[in-house]
């Protein structure tokens, strides 16, 4: 198992603190770490900012991709586990294993708090109600995870989000794909209503951005597809980050639209922005 970083010996505080599992995904090359802590958490990174994560999952797990974040670990018998078929455009997902949930009592206090808290929940194993542990924090929201279940054959479908304007109503920012709401306009109408900012992917076209009862669509660049695994959690910590550092969402619509976009010309972890695309990003949405 690999050793991950002791917050209480760390000598900065952490900035973006993400919390959900990390999976192992089954692809036709084999395995490959994946969930939205891991693709959000090495985004943000790569943006510069001290990031953590909390997750579970069972002790041989290999997350040396993490090793430069701060990890905490809630040990679990098991990882979740995916397997996702897309072609870019359409996308199966079957879920096998599902590690330890992850409540309010596993979260550690963490002095000074992060300026950033994302909740990223990828098989309903992260309870809503740690978003009250950071009163202080920016909260930020990927709900996906809560949008969905798994039929006998383990195939992920849709499922009703209960409480969703009451849980939207204590963030600060929140990112869901058509997908994930089964691109029902009426769902996106009020969650849109709910949340002070809330963003919807809309796979290779582009997103929309709401924000101030406004909402604006920004359209996504062509690339050569490689893979969209991780995608949207990319675009989420791209969108988080860069809305708290200029508290403009247009702004941070139109660069996570370009970080996303580019990313799936790339495979697996490969499609973490690097340094240079992220610096051709900043350069695009100020010349716009």
């Amino acid at each position: 198992m690999t050793k991950t970083k002791d917050l209480e010996t760390s000598p900065h505080p952490l900035e973006y603190l993400v919390v959900g599992h990390v999976t192992t995904d089954l692809t036709e090359t084999g395995t490959q770490l994946g969930g939205t802590v891991t693709f959000s958490g090495l985004t943000a990174a790569a943006l510069g900012i001290r990031t953590g994560i909390i997750t579970s999952h069972q002790p041989d797990l290999d997350i040396s991709p993490l090793q430069h974040l701060w990890v905490k670990t809630i040990p679990s018998k098991t990882t979740t586990t995916f397997k996702n078929i897309s072609d870019g455009v359409h996308r199966r997902q079957y879920l096998y294993e599902k590690a330890a949930p992850i409540n309010p009592e596993d979260i550690p206090e963490i002095n000074p708090p992060p300026a950033i808290v994302h909740l990223g929940p990828v098989a309903d194993e992260v309870n809503p109600v740690i978003l009250s542990n950071f009163p202080q924090s920016m909260k930020c929201l990927t709900p996906q995870g809560w949008l969905r279940t798994t039929n006998s054959d383990n195939q992920v479908h849709s499922q009703d989000w209960a409480n969703r304007e009451e849980i939207l109503a204590q963030v600060d920012a929140a990112v869901v794909s058509l997908e994930d709401v089964q691109y029902d306009e009426e769902t996106i109408a009020g969650m849109a209503s709910a949340a002070p900012v809330f963003a919807v992917t809309e796979n290779y076209k582009g997103a929309r951005i709401y924000w101030h009862n406004d909402a604006r669509f920004f359209s996504a660049p062509k690339v050569k597809y490689e893979d969209d695994t991780g995608a949207g959690d990319i675009f989420s910590a791209a969108f988080f980050c860069r809305y708290f550092q200029t508290k403009d969402p247009w702004e941070a619509g139109r660069f996570a639209v370009l970080i996303a976009s580019w990313s799936v010309a790339h495979k697996g972890l490969d499609s973490i922005p690097s340094e240079q695309a992220i610096e051709q990003a900043k350069t695009e949405v100020l010349g716009q």
